[in-house]
């Protein structure tokens, strides 16, 4: 019989393995190919009323996901309008560096062949991770 200790030592095993070393776990809170932020930008936001006043300019017709900005903060990339579908944007780490922080993202791109909508977009991904006090910095991979 497996033992709930040695599911635990497999499954953390696991979870460490596919996050690099000194990475920083994060969530998506919300990713897609339409936001009402047109213009390219990279955002940190540390408190409720930051927030609020974000996701009013993002998605004003939704309610925005619950974080607890005591223990948490939300990071995010919006690569702003795009002329066709095809284009994704995607936070692939958060790790420390020295005394900051540092987001990496990758732009998705429409292969010139790629069939796609005609129609305009703006990608963007969020995500909450612990809150960090330090200057954030993002780079594009």
């Amino acid at each position: 019989m497996f033992s709930a200790w040695a599911f635990v030592t497999v499954f953390s095993a696991i979870c460490c393995a596919a996050m690099p070393a000194g990475s920083v776990a994060f969530k998506t809170l919300d990713r897609g190919g339409h936001s009402d932020i047109e213009t390219a930008r990279e955002v940190v936001v540390r408190t409720a009323a930051e927030w609020t006043a974000l996701w009013k300019q993002h998605a004003p017709g939704r309610k925005p996901p619950a974080v607890d900005f005591k223990r948490a903060m939300v990071v995010g990339v919006f690569l702003g309008s795009r002329p066709t579908g095809g284009y994704t944007v995607d936070i692939a780490a958060i790790e420390p560096k020295g005394s900051e922080l540092v987001v990496t993202y990758r732009e998705g791109r429409p292969d010139p062949n790629d069939m796609v909508t005609q129609v305009l977009t703006s990608p963007y991904h969020l995500v909450t991770t612990a809150r960090f006090a330090g200057p954030v910095r993002f780079a594009r991979r």
